[in-house]
C-alpha cells in the first residue's frame, strides 16, 4: 500500500499548487464535481490566469470540516 504522499511533507519544503485533475484524483471525484464544488460549495481554489488551483492542505481542512457534504448553497 502506498504512503499517502502528506504523511512524508516536509513542512520546511513549500507545498505545490494542483490543477483540477490533480485534486480531483486526490479527492477521488471527477474534475466537473470539482468545477461545481468551487461554484456551489465554495471548494477553496484559487484562480491563476484561466486555471483554477488549489492547495492540498486547505481543500484536506474544508473536507474534514464538512463542506463537501452539506447542501447546495442558494445563489
Amino acid at each position: 500500500m502506498a504512503v499517502h504522499w502528506q504523511m512524508s511533507f516536509d513542512k520546511n519544503m513549500k507545498e505545490r499548487w494542483l490543477s483540477v485533475a490533480e485534486i480531483a484524483e486526490h479527492l477521488g471525484v471527477n474534475p466537473d464535481t470539482v468545477y461545481k464544488w468551487i461554484e456551489r460549495k465554495q471548494l477553496p481554489a484559487h484562480k491563476a490566469g484561466r486555471l483554477w488551483k488549489f492547495m492540498v492542505s486547505e481543500v484536506d481542512t474544508w473536507v474534514r470540516a464538512g463542506k463537501a457534504a452539506e447542501p447546495t448553497r442558494k445563489t
